[in-house]
């Protein structure tokens, strides 16, 4: 009875794994941190061996990782576009605040409304802010690429740990 258990919890959790790996593709869902937790359930249900909590370490900084290179990608595709530094930082702080007042999508409004509107101030010329804006946006799809991958890895690796025991 324990094996069928176990055999379902392992498909439980390959499950929840792919709900956050596929919730990447939304901007909104937080899918690195469903992969984490889901990890981390494994983990405390399963046992931490030593195998196991090496690999979950490697996947804890990868997901720390893919939850700030989202912000450093839209940030540097901003400034290649010509963003000010300054309006890079309140860009980002409006998209965490514009999340918190307004979730899930307050955040996904604010920020690029925040590049747009100070960089037009700043400049004066509606096409170099939009192409401020377009900047922030290659960012933002680099941002995705790089995420999805890193969530694959977390993935294989959980089926290492799975494996390895």
């Amino acid at each position: 009875m324990s094996e069928i258990f176990n055999f379902l919890g392992v498909w439980l959790i390959q499950f929840l794994m792919l709900v956050g790996l596929l919730g990447l593709i939304l901007p909104i869902f937080p899918g690195l941190l469903v992969m984490w937790l889901t990890a981390l359930a494994y983990g405390v249900v399963y046992g931490f061996s030593s195998v196991g909590t090496a690999i979950f370490v490697v996947i804890s900084v990868l997901a720390l990782a893919g939850s700030l290179v989202d912000n450093v990608l839209m940030g540097a595709g901003a400034r290649q576009g010509g963003a000010s530094w300054s309006t890079i930082l309140v860009a980002m702080l409006a998209g965490v605040v514009g999340t918190l007042i307004f979730p899930p999508i307050g955040g996904l409004i604010a920020a690029p409304g925040a590049v747009l509107l100070l960089e037009y101030s700043r400049l004066r010329d509606w096409n170099k802010a939009w192409q401020a804006l377009r900047g922030m946006a290659t960012g933002w799809g680099l941002s995705f690429v790089a995420r999805f991958a890193i969530g694959l890895v977390i993935m294989a690796l959980w089926w290492l740990w799975v494996w390895k025991g």
